[in-house]
């Protein structure tokens, strides 16, 4: 075993198993699919550690552990249709491509949209479309069986509800640093929705996420 593999196996049965993370399916993909591949040139030995990477921007690639704690709540299925809010490094894009059928993802950010499609493409990641935009409140009009925001938000993001299919799932980490609470919000039936608090993290801000009112005396 090489020095990074050797470091790959260390981040899942170090790092990400601890954490309650057991779906076998989701640690073979952890293992498959290359995170060193979508981290920039620069911070390359950071690619397995237990810290968030920055991408420029203020933007940050997840801890593995979260990426990992997402992909098991998700229960994603190859029938699958997938919103990711925050395209990022598009490495969680990889991970949830080689789960569900086809996977958007919007970026507000153009050059790490670019970036991220350079990777994608470069290591055949065939089932995804990226979109450059504002997705804070919402995308379109297709409805998708999970969607994923990739910043906080202060409140439940309840303009994605009406997003999901029945069944279908949302992931977001919201509330207020440091207390934000990573939830996952499920269609029941139509216009019904159940909310299950996964754990606690603190992650940065969805840029132009809708913001409570606050008061000032």
């Amino acid at each position: 075993m090489n020095n990074m593999e050797l470091a790959r196996f260390n981040m899942v049965e170090q790092q990400i198993r601890p954490w309650d993370v057991l779906d076998g399916n989701v640690l073979d993909l952890l293992r498959k699919v290359k995170r060193e591949h979508f981290v920039p040139v620069d911070k390359q030995s950071m690619a397995f550690m237990d810290v968030e990477i920055p991408l420029g921007h203020g933007v940050k690639m997840w801890f593995p552990k979260v990426e990992a704690r997402v992909l098991q709540a998700l229960k994603l299925k190859a029938s699958d249709r997938v919103l990711e809010i925050g395209t990022g490094s598009g490495y969680l894009t990889a991970l949830m491509s080689r789960m569900a059928q086809h996977v958007t993802s919007v970026e507000l950010v153009q050059e790490l949209s670019a970036r991220a499609a350079r990777t994608l493409a470069a290591h055949h990641y065939d089932n995804v479309t990226l979109e450059v935009g504002d997705a804070s409140r919402g995308w379109g009009n297709e409805k998708y069986d999970a969607i994923v925001l990739t910043g906080s938000v202060p409140l439940p993001p309840e303009s994605f509800y009406q997003m999901l299919n029945t069944g279908g799932r949302l992931f977001a980490i919201v509330g207020d640093a440091p207390a934000m609470h990573a939830t996952l919000v499920s269609c029941v039936a139509p216009g019904v929705f159940e909310t299950t608090v996964l754990f606690e993290t603190s992650v940065a801000l969805l840029t132009n996420a809708p913001q409570p009112q606050r008061f000032s005396f």
